[in-house]
């Protein structure tokens, strides 16, 4: 199992701060269009990704235990 874990307005969009899938062996993109498309998160293509604390990008393959996040960008002033 992946855990994938959302922020700030997707935690919002998504109506959860976490969900698990089966998703090892897949890359972040594969992971998106297969579980992650059906929720429709406006903010998800905008959004940085880090694995287990790490950004990486979405071509990375994912592994069993993985810690996903979504971060998307802040604002402020």
């Amino acid at each position: 199992m992946v855990e994938i874990l959302f922020f700030a307005g997707l935690k919002e969009e998504a109506g959860m701060s976490n969900m698990q899938v089966e998703a090892a062996g897949m890359t972040i993109q594969e992971m998106h269009e297969k579980y992650l498309a059906k929720l429709n998160l406006n903010g998800l293509d905008k959004a940085m990704t880090a694995i287990n604390e790490e950004y990486a990008p979405s071509s990375t393959i994912l592994k069993t235990g993985d810690v996903v996040a979504f971060i998307p960008p802040v604002s402020g002033g």
